[in-house]
């Protein structure tokens, strides 16, 4: 299924004329139980697609939320590979759902190009997100997991040239993950205006899907979004959510937040 499974979500949501909504949280927070639970009940909860983020030493993308649960299931010794194994049981239990792995290059490249796009393709992984690999670099990359039908997703920030968007344009399949603001992750009171204008400049070389993230954290936001956008990114307003939750309340507590961001009311 691979990239089809997110083509197919794209196509539905746009026949339900509404914004997707993408949610991220982080392989292993604050237990690997925990992300096993919550992927299920945030896509029943009204998520379109996850981003299972592999936690990594050094998010230099992230800001601090996301910095202490990348922290936290490092301490719990979550690896690459726990998070391939996370995702091949979670594709059993949302097999129409796409599922995103999101993380760092150092820790792909250590694994093997190859042997990790093999790997992501048993598993179920439908796309993957290299924070820090610029597009430039990532033609290695994109032919082992193009050849294995799953989508290489960039990210373009609005300092992003428009040599570099063409270019991150021309190797990308599944979305274009845009960045709202220049700097970290993390919950902002609005959506800057400068991710507006970065998307008139990537619709001029794509036909694919655009989803903003970056500061998303309310429904307000999402809506927001979804005028110009296909879907809406939310991951640090989450994982706050998580952060503050007991754990015994955590998965009722983040799937309540999901719903709201979604837009609809979860049974009692």
């Amino acid at each position: 299924m691979g990239e089809a499974r997110i083509r197919q979500m794209f196509e539905a949501v746009r026949e339900q004329k509404r914004p997707g909504l993408i949610v991220f949280l982080t392989a292993g927070f604050p237990d690997m139980d925990a992300t096993m639970e919550l992927v299920p009940a945030l896509v029943a909860a009204g998520a379109d697609a996850v981003e299972i983020g592999v936690p990594f030493s050094d998010p230099l993308a992230e800001g601090p939320v996301i910095q202490e649960s990348s922290f936290l299931s490092l301490q719990n010794g979550t690896s690459l590979e726990h998070c391939l194994d996370a995702t091949a049981v979670l594709r059993e239990k949302v097999p129409d759902t796409p599922l995103v792995l999101m993380g760092y290059y150092n820790p792909i490249y250590n694994y093997g190009l190859v042997p990790f796009s093999e790997r992501c393709a048993e598993a179920g992984v439908d796309g993957l997100i290299a924070v820090d690999l610029p597009g430039f670099e990532a033609a290695p990359l994109v032919s082992e997991f193009q050849a294995r039908d799953i989508s290489v997703i960039p990210l373009l920030a609005p300092t992003s040239t428009d040599e570099s968007i063409k270019h991150a344009c021309a190797g990308a399949s599944g979305f274009i993950y845009c960045i709202s603001v220049t700097g970290v992750t993390g919950a902002r009171d609005q959506v800057s205006a400068r991710s507006f204008d970065l998307l008139d400049r990537v619709r001029a070389n794509t036909g694919l899907p655009l989803a903003v993230g970056f500061g998303i954290s309310n429904r307000g936001h999402v809506e927001e979004v979804g005028k110009t956008a296909d879907a809406a990114v939310v991951g640090s307003a989450l994982i706050r959510v998580m952060l503050e939750s007991p754990r015994n309340e955590l998965v009722e507590r983040a799937s309540q937040f999901v719903a709201g961001l979604a837009g609809v009311t979860l049974p009692d």
